[in-house]
């Protein structure tokens, strides 16, 4: 358990070192197996979404050809942002290692505050939500409902 950490820290240290990205790293692990390692990459790929944990579960899922990963474990050098706590959700995977908070992180700059407001139901000043064409909207829904051959996710 430590190793795997460990693997993730070093996969965060090259990711800083090569300023690919911040101080994270992620490793995705079934039955004791390491199936993916990932760090941020968020500067190299000009992706706001390229962290640690997203890039490990696509190269989990790629590796494992399926999306359900619940049969895996994740280890993760922080607490997963919100974003990152979502896609292990899509993910399937129950557990998660971390080693620093989410108040660590803001008080170097990575602060998520403001999505966790936003998911508190709180309308944020920065951003504007409206609703358009919600009947058409619905529609697809209808449709997938009613789609006779649809995998569920």
């Amino acid at each position: 358990m430590f190793r795997l950490i460990h693997i993730a820290i070093d996969e965060a240290r090259r990711g800083m070192q090569n300023n690919h990205g911040g101080p994270f790293g992620a490793v995705i692990v079934k039955d004791g197996e390491i199936i993916a390692t990932a760090h941020n990459e968020v500067l190299s790929s000009k992706d706001p979404t390229a962290h640690a944990e997203i890039l490990a579960i696509r190269r989990a899922s790629q590796e494992l050809k399926q999306f359900d990963l619940s049969d895996c474990e994740i280890y993760t050098t922080s607490q997963p942002c919100p974003m990152c706590l979502a896609a292990i959700c899509w993910a399937g995977i129950k557990r998660i290692h971390y080693g620093t908070t989410t108040e660590e992180v803001a008080s170097i700059g990575f602060n998520d505050s403001n999505i966790y407001r936003i998911l508190k139901g709180e309308q944020p000043s920065e951003i504007e939500f409206m609703t358009i064409e919600r009947e058409a909207c619905q529609e697809l829904l209808k449709e997938w409902e009613n789609k006779p051959d649809k995998q569920m996710y």
